[in-house]
């Protein structure tokens, strides 16, 4: 019950303030925080999960629609609406296909750099309603800033004043106590303060008359033309919604032991609670990561909190709603800032720069891209430099050269072990990837490499495939060509470590034939016995060294 309660009342300003951002009317927001809440509570599996409008994809769908030539104005609010069936037919499409993987492309160096961006063009959108101005909205950092300095001078002092001193106290308080409602408290008492001073009147941006009741039900329904336009901003809002939902979720799982979110299932949850949050005028929504942190800290166990958070703005939408008629943009855009600049992350990047250069050149890419250039292209830009990087990494794997440790079995890379015996006339290396038509050159290049260093004595090379996971036709036909090379020269070759998928390819692909049985090897240590002492496999070794795959 305190935990429904408190979710219901951090909604309220929330709801009204995302609407905001989304470039919609308040009420929208209260809309968009009632029935898509509900309707997860019962589906989903994460019990703490708090499901409505958040600050990330209302810039999103103000973002995406804004880039429409939309020839009526009116025609916004259409389109916001149905881009919640749109994505949510996606979502739960992606459930059903079990296709909950997806999310893996975007990693948390893309995720980090993305909401940090992201939360700085949020915040710094607010800066017409803090100020009054009647500043141009822009989706690009740059351009905020520029159309916020040109209309620096029709500043209203009185907004800016009143929008700091919400800033502060809703930011003095969620130091204090981290669940207390602070954000309510300064909408309540601004809307006191303005109906007793009578400042609307010099100024001041109120949010006015909002409707009263219950949403009503309607088909959401666009142009053709208006359903091809948005359709790839509809599958990247999906998967963005998706993974901010999951990330959260995930987060919060780790502090219990009572239950296990199943990605597939979230996915369809978030769908159908789009789904039918579009029939009753909701515009995209999916979890928060500030109401679903509180949830969980005032002890929500069950779905039910939401539920209850439900009834609030239910209530608050039949019998409240002319309470907010005094409530000042300002605030609400202090609401705004408050929870967006939280978002930024500097610790993480800090730990990237230290431990993993390239992954933070990725989050650093994606922040620039996603501040500078467009929501959706950051996000792009971001999961391709990752994937490059990916590319990368197998192109120019790991390999090791390894000798025996001491009197031992073990056979170690040369480089990091000590007391390791190198040979002249053995070359024993390990391939750390798969070996494909993206890093054969590299694979040959390496080996003729360290074939040359032994300057002539080289006997025998023995190719440690413990790491090799799968071999694609290209590999298999170099593969070949080295074993016949070598062979050519008088040099032995041999395969060792192979795992069962390796086995069946290298039996499929003839390089087994080309390699020949005996030279197939479980452990690198029976392939040195055989060379130094012709000690041949015993039955069991034989059998799991040529083991593949029974057909059915």
């Amino acid at each position: 019950m305190p935990a429904g309660l408190t979710i219901g009342i951090i909604m309220i300003p929330q709801g009204l303030a995302y609407a905001m951002i989304a470039g919609l009317p308040p009420i929208y927001g209260l809309y968009a925080a009632l029935l898509p809440q509900f309707i997860y509570a019962l589906l989903g599996t994460s019990r703490q999960l708090s499901v409505g409008p958040v600050a990330m994809d209302s810039l999103l769908v103000a973002s995406g629609i804004g880039a429409l030539s939309l020839a009526d104005p009116s025609d916004y609010l259409s389109v916001a609406i149905f881009l919640a069936l749109f994505m949510g037919c996606v979502q739960f499409l992606l459930g059903v296909l079990r296709m909950g993987f997806l999310v893996n492309f975007l990693s948390k160096p893309i995720i980090s750099g993305f909401t940090s961006a992201a939360a700085l063009i949020i915040g710094f959108s607010q800066l017409k309603y803090l100020t009054g101005a009647e500043i141009e909205r822009s989706n690009v950092f740059h351009n905020i800033v520029q159309n916020t300095l040109d209309k620096i001078n029709e500043t209203n002092m009185t907004s800016l004043w009143i929008g700091l001193a919400g800033i502060a106290i809703i930011y003095g308080l969620k130091k204090w106590k981290k669940s207390f409602p602070g954000a309510l408290l300064v909408v309540v008492a601004s809307i006191v303060f303005m109906y007793m001073s009578g400042l609307d009147q010099t100024g001041v941006d109120i949010v006015g008359k909002i409707p009263e009741g219950l949403p009503s039900f309607q088909v959401p329904s666009i142009t053709q033309d208006q359903f091809w336009e948005i359709a790839p901003f509809a599958f990247a809002l999906a998967l963005v919604a998706f993974t901010e939902a999951i990330s959260i979720g995930k987060s919060i799982e780790h502090q219990h032991d009572d239950y296990k979110i199943n990605p597939n299932q979230e996915l369809r949850a978030l769908g159908i609670s789009n789904i039918v949050g579009s029939f009753f005028m909701s515009y995209p929504t999916t979890a928060s990561f500030s109401r679903s942190a509180i949830n969980n800290e005032v002890g929500a166990k069950t779905g039910m909190a939401s539920i209850i958070g439900a009834v609030i703005i239910a209530l608050t939408l039949l019998f409240l709603t002319p309470l907010f008629f005094y409530l000042p943009k300002p605030i609400l855009a202090s609401v705004v800032m408050v929870s967006v600049f939280g978002l930024i992350d500097l610790k993480y990047p800090i730990q990237l720069l230290k431990r993993r250069p390239d992954e933070f050149l990725s989050l650093v890419i994606t922040f620039l891209a996603t501040l500078f250039i467009g929501i959706i292209a950051g996000i792009i830009i971001g999961i391709l430099f990752s994937l490059l990087l990916l590319v990368y990494r197998t192109a120019k794997p790991h390999i090791a050269e390894l000798g025996r440790v001491g009197e031992s079995d073990y056979f170690k890379n040369v480089e990091r072990f000590e007391d390791v015996n190198e040979r002249e006339d053995l070359l024993v290396l390990r391939f750390d990837s798969q070996l494909y038509f993206g890093n054969t050159d590299f694979f040959k290049t390496e080996l003729t490499r360290r074939v040359e260093r032994k300057k002539g004595k080289l006997s025998a090379i023995i190719l440690n495939a413990e790491s090799i996971n799968y071999i694609d036709s290209t590999g298999a036909i170099v593969l070949c060509n080295v074993i016949k090379e070598y062979k050519v020269k008088e040099i032995q070759f041999f395969i060792t470590g192979a795992i069962g998928p390796t086995r069946d390819i290298l039996l499929k692909s003839g390089v087994m034939k080309e390699l020949g049985e005996d030279y197939l090897f479980v452990k690198t240590h029976e392939a040195v016995d055989f060379i130094d002492r012709g000690v041949g496999k015993n039955e069991i070794q034989d059998k799991i060294a040529r083991q593949t795959k029974k057909e059915k």
